[in-house]
């Protein structure tokens, strides 16, 4: 588990390799990771964006932004959390993932809340350490 706080919202992340999903020979490697964003500060807040940064153990390097996850803007009341289940494919049986999350706050103003870097590690990587 991967865990960071920004400003009071507590973001941790579980990565889960998919070797159903996955195709080793075709240099297909899938993930799903599991979020879990819990607000431990005083305001409301609203999950309005996110953008994420995925490098395969080669260093290709993808950016995906967005509104909302899985389809959701989320509010979170001061000691709420949401959560959610998402994927990722690779072409390299390793990677990292970091990013953030646009948040704003019901009385005004918004902050980037950072997703702790966490790795993609699968059975078939060569033993490279992150």
């Amino acid at each position: 588990m991967y865990e960071c706080e920004t400003n009071g919202v507590l973001i941790r992340v579980e990565p889960d390799y998919l070797e159903d999903e996955s195709d080793p020979e075709t240099s297909r490697f899938v993930w799903a990771y599991t979020v879990e964003i819990e607000n431990r500060g005083e305001d409301t807040l609203q999950l309005i964006s996110r953008s994420w940064s995925i490098m395969d153990s080669s260093g290709k390097t993808e950016v995906v932004r967005g509104p909302g996850v899985v389809g959701e803007q989320p509010i979170l009341r001061p000691g709420e959390r949401f959560r959610y289940t998402s994927g990722a494919p690779l072409a390299t049986p390793s990677g990292f993932m970091s990013g953030v999350y646009e948040m704003r706050r019901d009385g005004g103003g918004c902050f980037d809340a950072a997703i702790p870097a966490f790795s993609l590690d699968s059975p078939y990587d060569r033993g490279s350490i992150h």
